[in-house]
């Protein structure tokens, strides 16, 4: 079962959190592999992420005032391409405490184009 955010009695705070992809659109490279390490100051995010097809990654952006994020992202994959992004998270809270970001994205490289992914927190 799932918290809605506004039952939650403090804030989250993404700094040192986890996460690995549950789903990834088919037009995506971040796969089952890949594991993102968050950081937090303030509204200031930042990541670094590898694993998989990406040889490595990073993110930065910013923590609203709804705990959803939005951030720009650029990694290298193992074909030695650099791919650039952005992406909008919504966050929810399960009963463990644990969190999973719903997000959807975009290229701002190659074909533009958009897809959705789920991150879950380990």
């Amino acid at each position: 079962m799932e918290k809605e955010l506004h039952k939650i009695s403090t804030d989250i705070n993404y700094d040192g959190r986890k996460f690995i992809p549950k789903m990834n659109s088919e037009n995506g490279e971040v796969g089952e592999q890949t594991n993102f390490t968050y950081h937090q100051n303030g509204n200031l995010l930042w990541a670094e992420y590898s694993g998989g097809d990406i040889l490595k990654g990073s993110l930065i952006g910013s923590v609203l005032c709804n705990w959803e994020l939005d951030f720009v992202y650029h990694h290298m994959n193992q074909n030695m391409q650099i791919k650039t992004g952005k992406c909008h998270s919504v966050p929810t809270v399960q009963e463990n405490e644990k969190i999973e970001l719903s997000e959807q994205w975009q290229w701002t490289s190659g074909d533009y184009s958009k897809g959705e992914s789920l991150l879950v927190e380990v």
